[in-house]
């Protein structure tokens, strides 16, 4: 039976999808808040239940010189701020299993990054916590391998659990999808949630950073939507062309809204055929 996921006054596992999207790092105060209030605007007038993500701290840099965000202590409390102004639960990237009691104090979501997606004391430590975690699937594993990383969690007594699908390695820099994972990953009883923008990431493609190529980003969230998922994730930037940390393979603000009454639609062509 598949399980529903609590976040704030958000169900997830019920239709309309959730949209799970922000800037992949936070860049700033004011960045932050503004991109916010945008996106929740825009999930306001389609109806669809919104998770506002960024990331204090981006750990798994290409380069020592990539840009990583404000740290812990300034990061928490400007997702602490977008909680209380604009009104949304938040979801925010654990690095490291002692950061998770910091974490939860403040954000709705701890994330566990695909390439921490085997680290045990970190996704028991999430789950200790009592907060809602998603585990995104590391692209070195196939989908059936993700039961592990469920039971970890499970382990703490915590089952406000999400799994995400990102891609798959194939290859040197680069990612394709196989869309079997998301029922396969259903299976184990919890929300799918397809990450559209990095799984068109090009990891370590230009030779100091990752690459990207967004042209794909809307292509594979309709066919995530047409499969049928239970939330869409999405780094979402004013201007990716500046952004500090995945502009290649982040969508357009400006571009978000038509994006998301489009795969709104497919969801209900799916479950009213």
């Amino acid at each position: 039976m598949q399980k529903e996921v609590t976040v704030g006054s958000i169900t997830i596992g019920r239709r309309p999808f959730v949209f799970i999207g922000g800037p992949c790092v936070i860049e700033g105060r004011d960045i932050t808040l503004r991109t916010a209030e945008t996106i929740a605007g825009i999930t306001r007038r389609l109806g669809l239940p919104f998770i506002f993500k960024s990331s204090y701290d981006k750990a798994n840099r290409t380069s020592i010189a990539g840009f990583r965000g404000p740290g812990i202590d300034e990061g928490l409390s400007i997702l602490e701020e977008v909680k209380t102004k604009i009104g949304v639960p938040v979801l925010t990237d654990v690095h490291s299993a002692v950061e998770a009691a910091a974490a939860a104090a403040v954000v709705d979501v701890l994330q566990v990054p695909a390439l921490l997606s085997r680290q045990t004391d970190i996704l028991t430590a999430c789950g200790r916590t009592g907060r809602a975690v998603n585990i995104k699937k590391g692209q070195f594993l196939s989908p059936r391998d993700m039961v592990h990383a469920i039971r970890k969690v499970e382990s703490t007594g915590n089952t406000n659990i999400m799994v995400t699908e990102r891609g798959t390695s194939f290859g040197y820099h680069a990612l394709v999808n196989d869309f079997r994972a998301i029922p396969i990953m259903r299976d184990f009883g919890y929300p799918v949630v397809f990450d559209a923008t990095h799984s068109v990431q090009q990891p370590s493609a230009m030779t100091d950073r990752s690459g990207g190529e967004s042209r794909f980003i809307v292509p594979l969230a309709r066919a995530a939507a047409a499969v049928g998922v239970e939330g869409i994730f999405m780094e979402v930037h004013p201007d990716p062309k500046t952004a500090l940390c995945d502009g290649e393979n982040s969508l357009a603000l400006d571009q978000l809204e038509p994006v998301l009454k489009t795969l709104k639609a497919i969801e209900e062509a799916l479950w009213t055929s």
